[in-house]
């Protein structure tokens, strides 16, 4: 039975090698994230990672700083205020400052013990962002026109994605550590879906979000934008046109400027700590659903100047049903769907930006020096990945502690996941390799969304394996501390107690698309009872949580794109989570 209770407790001791870490003493084996060395075997298979990041996480605080809680969801959370009172029966609700979430303990895997918060020392810590969704709201082969069947495919904020992630870029930069321990932030990894429609200008504004440059979020025309928003079409909110659509019916505001300032360059200072990258299938698949880079007519469509808008709501469900239960995979009946509307589509501008981008395109991007920024070279990935085809790899995060970030996508289409034979046995491998490590699992999908058993067309023939099988393997090392992963756009943290003995904690984030647009701290302790802990805790971006209408500024907009994802119709303050799974202590055995 589970048992939670809430906790203000905290952290006193800070790990030696955290320490020498922060203060460049042991740069490499204090977790900054240098990778393992794999063997011959290993190489062959998923291939070496980085080379070692001599740039160390950030300096030690003079003075202990544990707890704290500033600029995390402990202390404030962004909440309704009321309606915005903008039209009759208006229901456009405002952002306000909320309570903080109080942090639970969960002890469904170990008891925990009186007196650990002074006895624990620090193991490692890290940020985890997800579904991040970088969106080119222009592109082409969007399936906006969905929503004339379901009101939430499509997000009134899209068009906004660029302006929140570098906002929450700015809060990660600011945090001043780890709140429960106080020890240097060592990292942060994205798992997955940072790229929405496997666009390459999505891929560029995503990598230089991470790690520094200006980005223009416009693609086609360069002096105007040119997509649903100011299409005239009532089913999308047209911000700053005279329309009287479906939107600002339910209280969406007027916004004179919101276009043309959404396309505005602007400027991310990039991460100041190292980070890694994982795949997810919207960096894998057109619309994170198909299969068909093989298919030329669909990257004509993508780059050319035609753009399907609007459909009848009886198309839209058909095509939406295909999607959702995997009845098209390889985008055979999309094509045909797509041709049969040729002659409703508007002109817009082409943009050779728009390309789908093939794994080996994703790899040396991530490679590219050019998006270095803090490091490391490739962010995980290598260029043995690129000669293997693969896109799994593991790093060390500290002396105590490696990571393994996991493939999770299937490159013969739908949006759920599994692993192939070769990376799983490489996990195992690599787990078995590192026995006197603890390990952090990361991957885009979660255990339960592992049910996509199709063959592999880039491995044909090799078998799949789901969500259950992969929680087996990582049963049976009792050094696995958390499996780390996004996908289903909802904070929730599930127990592990395996039949192998093996216990672990699986950790899934909420996106940065939907409300409440957050990402996780997560921090690694050692209690020295017997036990160790995994502190979780939430964050959101920097960004003010009340809005100003006439602040179409950079921040104003990435303010707006938290208030706007509140808004979006369908959307829930329930994806935060119940706060068993949000602001937490997780306690383990020590093994």
């Amino acid at each position: 039975m589970s048992r939670t209770r809430s906790v203000a407790g905290s952290g006193q001791g800070i790990h030696r090698r955290s320490v020498l870490a922060a203060t460049g003493a042991v740069a490499l084996s204090g977790g900054v994230g240098h990778a393992l060395r794999p063997s011959d075997s290993q190489a062959a298979t998923a291939g070496e990672s980085t080379t070692a990041v001599a740039a160390s996480s950030r300096r030690a605080p003079a003075a202990p700083l544990a707890p704290y809680t500033k600029g995390t969801t402990v202390a404030s959370v962004a909440a309704p205020r009321g309606s915005s009172g903008s039209g009759s029966g208006s229901g456009y609700r405002r952002l306000g400052d909320g309570p903080g979430w109080q942090r639970v303990v969960r002890s469904e895997l170990a008891a925990p013990q009186s007196g650990r918060a002074g006895r624990r020392t620090a193991l490692a810590a890290f940020v985890q962002l997800t579904d991040l969704h970088i969106i080119d709201a222009q592109h082409p082969l969007r399936l906006e026109y969905l929503r004339s069947a379901d009101i939430h495919a499509w997000r009134p904020h899209e068009a906004l994605t660029v302006q929140g992630a570098i906002a929450l870029v700015e809060r990660i930069n600011a945090l001043r550590g780890a709140p429960v321990t106080g020890a240097p932030l060592h990292f942060a990894m994205t798992t997955g879906d940072n790229t929405d429609n496997n666009a390459k200008s999505e891929l560029d504004w995503f990598l230089k979000i991470m790690s520094g440059g200006r980005i223009t979020p416009n693609s086609g025309d360069p002096r105007r934008y040119e997509g649903v928003q100011n299409s005239g079409l009532k089913q999308y909110w047209q911000p700053d046109a005279a329309v009287r659509d479906s939107d600002k019916q339910a209280g969406f505001p007027h916004l004179d400027g919101f276009l043309e300032a959404a396309i505005r360059e602007v400027r991310s200072p990039g991460l100041n700590l190292p980070w890694y990258s994982t795949v997810g299938n919207h960096d894998t698949l057109p619309m994170g659903c198909y299969a068909s880079h093989g298919d030329s007519y669909l990257t004509e469509l993508a780059v050319g100047g035609k753009k399907l808008m609007n459909v009848t709501a009886a198309e839209a469900q058909q095509l939406q049903a295909q999607i959702k239960k995997a009845r098209d995979p390889q985008g055979v009946r999309y094509h045909d769907f797509l041709t049969s509307h040729a002659r409703s589509m508007r002109a817009v501008t082409p943009d050779e930006r728009r390309a789908p981008f093939t794994p080996a395109e994703y790899l040396r991007a991530h490679l590219d020096p050019a998006h270095r920024g803090v490091g490391p070279a490739g962010h995980g990935y290598s260029s043995a990945n690129l000669d293997a085809g693969t896109q799994y790899y593991a790093f060390r995060i500290s002396d105590d502690v490696i990571g393994i970030s996991l493939d999770t996508t299937d490159s013969g289409g739908h949006y759920e996941g599994s692993i192939g034979t070769a990376q799983l046995k490489w996990l195992d491998t690599t787990l078995r390799d590192n026995k006197d490590s603890y390990a952090v699992i990361f991957s885009h999908h979660t255990s339960k969304t592992m049910t996509n058993l199709r063959s592999d067309p880039a491995r044909p023939g090799e078998r799949r394996h789901n969500g259950q099988e992969v929680l087996a393997l990582l049963g049976g090392h009792p050094r696995v501390l958390a499996w780390v992963n996004g996908h289903i756009h909802k904070n929730v943290v599930t127990p592990h107690a395996m039949a192998s003995g093996g216990s672990f904690w699986e950790i899934s984030t909420a996106s940065h698309v939907d409300f409440p647009q957050l990402a996780r701290v997560i921090e690694l302790a050692d209690n020295k009872d017997g036990t160790i802990s995994l502190f979780t805790t939430l964050v959101e971006s920097s960004a003010p949580h009340r809005t100003d209408f006439s602040d179409l500024s950079q921040t104003g907009l990435a303010a707006l794109y938290r208030e706007l994802s509140l808004n979006a119709p369908g959307a829930s303050t329930s994806l935060g989570g119940d706060p068993k799974d949000r602001n937490t202590e997780l306690v383990l055995k020590k093994d």
